[in-house]
């Protein structure tokens, strides 16, 4: 039987790599915090952990993998320079390498990148780095990187697939079952997000040769689920579709590379996958402000999101568990959105299409007789009719407790007004959060 690595036709990443990689970082990247959490902990009754990526310099794990892969080439690769492709936290995390490596890079980014991050990444590289603003997409601006690289002779720094991305991204277990042990905690299970899977494959690869015993459970968002759909089909295969919100983890195809170690090392450990809803992570990432103060990316909540959503851990009630925060590069500009959605996911904020009665007093009575003391209108859009007696208004109303919704419906229903409620999954939820 032919196994994945051997289609690869090389080794996989091993534990003893990992070490190596961990050594030949600590210098340039510092460790960081395994916070314990006492909300999460009363929440799910485990003893949870944060292990904080989030607080790498540039707010992401990705700073790991880039490090490990750009120090480890030879004098002729470093002399004709790296490049790569990213809008997010990879392309941070090359720049940030690059410059302590002293590497040449040039960095592609799409057009729709936000001045910001294309501003820090030129920081971050200093002169390390090259900036090219190409395509209107991600695919556009990796074409881009390609053809570069070919013309050039620059080494390709993937974002996920390759062995040396996958060996330093499990500096992260290598670390946290160091942090883990002097502490004096033994956990039970480790929760990790999942996107393209170089840093499940990596700390999976570390746990599997040094705390079989833990478990693992892999978080991917809902609509990104490409792990579990390679792990049910044996090799990656790509998604029908993707939700974009999860920006961090919303890859259509897991890596060859990476399902390959996280295949490996599943032969050892206990793996299983969860699929996070949305507006699961949302509510997790507002939770993890409020009480923690962490400001997280939707990716960086997914772990902690996962941990709440599951209900297969094997770890006992009480027994500790690690979740990953891995990124806390968010854009404020989408916390609007993320409040929207952790309300809907909540059952507090509702949509309804209402007819009202074209005459004065309708929304004055409307408010009086439907609406309960707790609730709210947020939204409120009307559409004057042709028809003389009536005319269409969509109405957003946030309610005060979930369990309220019934007894909203119900008065609706007695006001005799033509009532449709719009659900999430409607085209019309989409249109409202453009």
């Amino acid at each position: 039987m032919t196994t994945t690595d051997q289609r690869l036709g090389s080794a996989l990443p091993t534990a003893a790599a990992t070490e190596a990689a961990a050594e030949l970082i600590a210098p340039v990247i510092g460790p960081t915090p395994l916070q314990h959490s006492r909300r999460l902990s009363e929440l799910t009754g485990y003893d949870v952990w944060l292990k904080r990526e989030d607080l790498t310099t540039v707010r992401s794990y990705k700073v790991r993998g880039a490090y490990t892969m750009i120090a480890g080439l030879s004098a002729t690769e470093r002399s004709r320079g790296v490049t790569t492709a990213s809008a997010g936290n990879h392309a941070q995390g090359v720049a940030f390498a690059c410059a302590q490596a002293g590497v040449r890079a040039t960095i592609f980014l799409p057009r729709t990148t936000p001045r910001q991050k294309r501003d820090r990444v030129a920081s971050l590289g200093g002169d390390a780095v090259t900036v090219v603003i190409a395509g209107q997409t991600y695919d556009e601006a990796a074409a881009a990187a390609a053809g570069f690289a070919e013309s050039s002779g620059a080494t390709i720094v993937p974002a996920f697939d390759h062995p040396s991305i996958i060996t330093g991204q499990g500096t992260v277990a290598t670390e946290l079952l160091q942090q883990a042990a002097a502490q004096g905690i033994e956990p039970a299970a480790v929760v990790v997000p999942v996107g393209g899977g170089g840093l499940l494959a990596g700390m999976s690869t570390v746990l599997a040769a040094k705390a079989p015993q833990t478990e693992v459970l892999a978080a991917e968002p809902e609509g990104a689920a490409s792990l579990a759909l390679a792990l049910r089909a044996g090799e990656p295969q790509p998604l029908a579709e993707v939700d974009p919100f999860v920006d961090g983890a919303a890859v259509r195809t897991i890596g060859r590379w990476t399902h390959a170690a996280v295949e490996a090392a599943a032969q050892t450990l206990t793996l299983r996958t969860v699929a996070v809803p949305e507006g699961l992570i949302c509510v997790e990432m507002l939770d993890l402000y409020q009480a923690e103060g962490i400001i997280a990316e939707p990716a960086g909540a997914l772990a902690a999101a996962g941990l709440r959503w599951t209900a297969s851990l094997d770890a006992a009630p009480g027994s500790s568990v690690v979740c990953v925060v891995s990124g806390g590069n968010n854009d404020v500009s989408r916390y609007a959105d993320i409040v929207e959605r952790a309300l809907v996911f909540e059952g507090l904020k509702h949509y309804f299409l209402v007819e009202f009665p074209q005459k004065p007093g309708a929304l004055r009575g409307f408010l009086d007789e439907v609406l309960g003391p707790d609730d709210d209108i947020t939204h409120f859009e009307y559409t004057k009719s042709n028809n003389r007696e009536t005319g269409p208004a969509l109405v957003g109303i946030e309610l005060g407790r979930a369990a309220d919704l019934s007894s909203l419906q119900q008065r609706m229903r007695d006001s005799h007004l033509r009532v449709e409620k719009v659900d999430p999954d409607s085209p019309l939820f989409g249109f409202m959060r453009r």
